[in-house]
């Protein structure tokens, strides 16, 4: 299962990808998030932080890491890395991180 950062971001993938609030993650960051999220099931977590890879190691996590990279963060720009976002689902391997875009 995919976790995205934000409600909206969501209904733009039409996948089963979750917003990390319904697994009552939101407010946690860096280490603790990604450990919250590994042991609640998530594969992926897709978010616009480009800073996460600096401050988190991944290499030794079940989980991995969507970075979306547009000209901003609004739904209309992320919209158009929805294709390379699903090849990107379909390829990305445990603690690795992606950038799309």
């Amino acid at each position: 299962m995919s976790a995205l950062t934000s409600d909206s971001a969501v209904r733009f993938l039409s996948t089963n990808a979750k917003p990390l609030g319904t697994r009552n993650l939101p407010g946690l960051k860096n280490g603790k998030l990604l450990s919250a999220a590994e042991s609640t099931g998530f594969d992926v977590i897709i978010t616009v932080d480009q800073n996460i890879p600096y401050q988190q190691n991944l290499r030794d996590r079940k989980i991995s890491l969507l970075i979306l990279c547009a000209p901003t963060n609004r739904l209309r720009d992320l919209q158009q890395l929805v294709p390379a976002v699903r090849n990107a689902l379909i390829v990305i391997q445990p603690g690795q991180t992606v950038k799309v875009g």
